[in-house]
Order: C-alpha cells, then sequence, then structure tokens
C-alpha cells in the first residue's frame, strides 16, 4: 500500500488499529475486487464539515456519513473519504449498532465504492450491503487471527 492517511479535521480522532485496518482494505480491494492499493486518506469530520463538502462538491444539500473522493485509476484505488463522526454515530443508535461496527463499514464503503461499487440505482443498496457484511466478516477474522 502506497499510503494510509487518518486526518482529524475538528473532531476528537476514532481509536483505531491502523496496521489492521490496512490489512483489512488491502484484503477486501485484492480478493473481492484484484486491485491494489494507492494512496487514501480519511478525514474525519463533523455534521457541520460533510454538509459543507457536499454543497461545494457534489452540490447536495444533505447530511450523509461519507463522501469518497476517487483518484484511481484501471486496477489501482486511490482516493479521499470524508466521514462525519456525528452521522456514523446517529446511524449507529438508528439501527442498534455499535459505534465502532457502523465506522467499520463506513470506513470499508468508501473503499467499496473505491472498488466500483455502487449504491443510488436500482439492486445496487444490496450489493453493497452484501459487500459491506462480507468485509466486516473479513474484519472480524483478521482481528480473531491477531490473538
Amino acid at each position: 500500500m502506497a499510503d494510509l492517511t487518518f486526518i482529524s479535521d475538528g473532531v476528537q480522532m476514532p481509536q483505531l488499529d491502523e496496521t489492521l485496518i490496512r490489512r483489512w482494505i488491502e484484503a477486501v480491494a485484492q480478493g473481492f475486487f484484484h486491485k491494489s492499493v494507492g494512496d487514501l486518506s480519511y478525514i474525519f469530520c463533523n455534521d457541520e464539515k460533510i454538509i459543507e463538502v457536499n454543497r461545494q462538491y457534489l452540490q447536495h444539500d444533505y447530511f450523509t456519513d461519507i463522501i469518497t473522493f476517487d483518484y484511481g485509476r484501471l486496477h489501482k484505488i486511490s482516493g479521499d473519504m470524508f466521514i462525519s463522526l456525528d452521522t456514523v454515530r446517529s446511524n449507529a443508535e438508528m439501527v442498534g449498532a455499535p459505534y465502532e461496527t457502523e465506522l467499520n463499514r463506513v470506513i470499508i464503503h468508501g473503499v467499496l465504492h473505491l472498488c466500483g461499487v455502487n449504491d443510488k440505482g436500482p439492486g445496487e443498496r444490496e450489493i453493497m450491503e452484501s459487500y459491506e457484511n462480507k468485509s466486516l466478516e473479513l474484519l472480524s477474522q483478521l482481528q480473531n487471527s491477531d490473538k
């Protein structure tokens, strides 16, 4: 992997095992999509920042958990991903999931977009959710193999 960067933009940085996250992202990209991993940046922010980014770059006027900017080429993923920790927290509460699980789901959601998985068209949301669930299972396996 070229570079994986975690940046805090006005929020407390979440506790992340960066080595495990790297291995996980590489395993998902290579194992499911036969893609290598280039430079990835995660920018953790609040709802105020995510709506600002959404308005400025996408002309969308709503909150979201993640916005992914894709800079990849052919078989190498690369990009910047803005994650609103406020929305991650409220989504976790809404679906009754632990915050950490929801954060991991959003982290890999951006990677899945970079790998070419969409979630806006007919049937695409179900495909995305399937890949998210498979990816979370893989993360669990990686965590257990480290013990």
